[in-house]
């Protein structure tokens, strides 16, 4: 994991700070709508514009990239991502900043796009998994980075949208420098939804749902942290507590993965959520019960995704896996668009834990059809599982694929070894 490192440093620099700025922008807006008076049905909406930018952008990036080329895709979007966040404190008004935050999603994912399949071709099949694991490593501390990062300004003045503008302007320094060549831009044709269900009906299922619970707990926590009463510093940690519980729990989960019927270990993960959710419901522990809540949920969910991703490439051929990670992504954004509309429309009727009900009733979903599920078919042997590999929900499918191709390197490595065995 050092060579990846010492290689990739600059490139997972540049993504740090990237994570950073989007980490900043998406907690401080949840403050600063409701300092602005903004009504919880219209930061909502605001919310969900992120994820249905960062959607239609995954899906256009591909054809941007191989027209204009990886350099001034990444450039331009960049530039417009800095100018946007610039602009949130000066057109303080819901219409204007969905449309800013339609703007931010789109251009993260395809500045994501692009880095990562820098990174992708950074590294050789033998250092892929290193380098992805990295990859949400950095993701994570840049995200928890961000939330440190809050508790140092006042959100109803500019400081705080310029730091994270400056962040992401600075990311592309080490990222444009460090890479000279330009890597190859190849998309595979995507497998029908048909199909892609037929395979693998609760990998679809539980990805849609597992959408609407991050957007719903990135997207809205802040929202639900500042109705409660807590302060700036209180929400920072509620917030980064999510993605230090996604980083602590997510190797224990993948090893667990390896070992047993993934689904009844979905289920189990799923439960875990729910009972987590009750903590924050109850109140349990006032503000350090909340910690816990966050922790535990983050925990959870996170490593869900990428426990369903391995669940659903187990029934796909090695062949069929990059042109069902497409698919798998839309399935997912389309989850998150729905998710803060819903939290949004629950907090506003039945007051801020609207919040913790919303996520507790997917997973509790999640819950009931994984069990249905086990009654339809037998579990395949741990031996015939392919090996688990952190991703994290935002992944693209440039990330989705890189963790297809390092399932599938370990695949074939495993075979290799059960061969010599019995030779």
């Amino acid at each position: 994991m050092l060579n990846v490192l010492g290689s990739s440093w600059a490139l997972l620099l540049g993504l740090m700070l990237l994570m950073v700025g989007n980490g900043m922008q998406g907690t401080l807006l949840g403050i600063r709508g409701d300092i602005e008076g903004f009504s919880t049905l219209s930061l909502s909406i605001v919310m969900s514009a992120y994820f249905a930018g960062f959607l239609f952008g995954s899906r256009a990036a591909p054809e941007m990239i191989r027209r204009v080329g990886h350099v001034r895709v990444f450039a331009a979007l960049g530039s417009l991502v800095s100018a946007a966040l610039i602009l949130f404190p000066v057109a303080t008004d819901p219409i204007s900043w969905t449309a800013l935050r339609i703007v931010i999603g789109f251009c993260f994912s395809a500045v994501y796009v692009t880095s990562e399949s820098w990174l992708n071709n950074s590294t050789t099949n033998e250092t892929r998994g290193q380098a992805l694991a990295l990859y949400v490593i950095v993701q994570m501390v840049g995200i928890v980075l961000a939330q440190i990062l809050l508790g140092f300004g006042d959100p109803s003045g500019y400081v705080l949208f310029i730091i994270p503008s400056v962040l992401v302007s600075l990311a592309f320094a080490p990222i444009l420098l460090s890479v000279t060549p330009t890597p190859a831009f190849e998309s595979t044709a995507p497998m029908s939804f048909r199909k892609i269900f037929e395979v693998s009906p609760l990998g679809c299922v539980g990805l849609f749902l597992l959408g609407g619970v991050f957007s719903a707990m990135f997207g809205m926590g802040a929202v639900y942290a500042t109705q409660i009463g807590l302060t700036v510093r209180e929400i920072s940690v509620f917030i980064a507590m999510m993605y230090v519980g996604g980083v602590v729990l997510q190797y224990p989960i993948g090893w667990a993965s390896d070992r047993m019927d993934r689904r009844r270990l979905i289920v189990l993960v799923a439960a875990g959520c729910v009972l987590s959710t009750l903590i924050g419901l109850t109140g349990i522990g006032d503000y350090t019960g909340l910690l816990v809540a966050s922790f535990l949920i983050g925990g959870t969910a996170n490593p869900l995704y990428a426990l369903l991703l391995a669940y659903t490439n187990d029934y796909l051929d090695n062949d069929d896996m990059a042109s069902a990670s497409a698919r798998l992504v839309f399935i997912n954004g389309t989850g998150a668009i729905a998710g803060p509309l819903i939290t949004g429309w629950l907090m506003s009727t039945i007051g801020p834990h609207g919040f913790f009900l919303f996520i507790g009733t997917l997973m509790g979903l999640l819950i009931f059809y994984g069990g249905y599920r086990m009654t339809q078919r037998p579990a395949l042997s741990v031996e015939d599982t392919g090996l688990f590999t952190p991703i994290l929900p935002s992944a693209t499918t440039v990330a989705m694929e890189a963790t297809q191709e390092a399932w599938i390197e370990a695949d074939e490595q495993n075979d290799d070894e059960n061969a010599t065995e019995i030779a």
